[in-house]
């Protein structure tokens, strides 16, 4: 089944690492140009949605849809089998992902992070690149540090970069996993403001998984509460974060949102 009318898909899916079920008979859509926060306690799953949707991981049942096409599986002849390395390259180029850590190449200046990828996995030429990526790094306020090296960066800078570097590839979804986490509080601020400036600036489509709550209050148009490898609440933010419906959103949000 694929839904033309959403961009991300997943149905029934499961993944299980050993005898360890993480993620079981998962449904849930988002729609072209949505932005969807996941939220929940650690160990629920969240971050294994983004590995599979990145094709770190595959799913032991169901499928993934993005973009109307299957990225899990393929068909071959009369049926559908599990997709191969071609087709995994061809659809991760849809997707773009920013991590925890910020993965820059050391060697190479902040210019060279951001073209390095469109040059080589789009095809680009190298002064096309150099124009997309001076605009992206002037997007995310960095347009006075083309030349420098992550090492002269603050840590808020080097996420800046990365977000930049994922956006050059022209990615339809973007996935954010824990961007800020790997940060000092006071350099949090600013990378969330360029991430929900691209949000309302741009028809990407955002699957987020943070723990910066407000973000995905004032960010998000659904937030989805997981638990235990399901969706147990799928809701706007000022439903959920206000009214929820399930007991173990209010008790996660009470321990979240309470603490010292």
């Amino acid at each position: 089944m694929s839904d033309s009318s959403s961009m991300i898909v997943f149905e029934n899916v499961e993944k299980r690492f050993g005898d360890h079920v993480v993620l079981r008979d998962l449904d849930f859509t988002v729609a072209p140009g949505e932005f969807v926060t996941l939220i929940g306690p650690s160990g629920s799953g969240k971050t294994t949605i983004l590995r599979l949707l990145m094709t770190l991981e595959r799913v032991n049942a169901g499928r993934i849809h993005v973009g109307g096409e299957c990225l899990t599986h393929m068909p071959k002849g009369d049926r559908e089998v599990p997709a191969n390395e071609k087709h995994l390259r061809r659809m991760r180029k849809r997707i773009g992902m920013v991590f925890q850590q910020f993965n820059l190449f050391p060697n190479m200046d902040v210019l060279q992070n951001v073209t390095e990828a469109p040059v080589r996995a789009l095809g680009l030429s190298k002064q096309d690149a150099e124009a997309r990526a001076v605009e992206l790094l002037e997007l995310v306020g960095l347009g006075d540090k083309v030349r420098e090296h992550p090492s002269r960066l603050s840590g808020g800078q080097q996420q800046r970069v990365a977000i930049a570097r994922a956006l050059a590839m022209r990615p339809e979804v973007l996935l954010l996993d824990e961007v800020t986490s790997a940060l000092d509080p006071e350099l949090v601020a600013g990378v969330l403001k360029v991430l929900k400036d691209i949000a309302t600036t741009t028809d990407i489509t955002f699957l987020c998984v943070t723990h910066e709550m407000q973000f995905a209050r004032d960010v998000s148009d659904r937030v989805l509460m997981f638990d235990r490898g399901q969706v147990i609440e799928d809701a706007p933010p000022e439903k959920l974060f206000t009214d929820p419906d399930h007991e173990r959103t209010r008790e996660f949000l009470h321990a979240v949102l309470d603490r010292p």
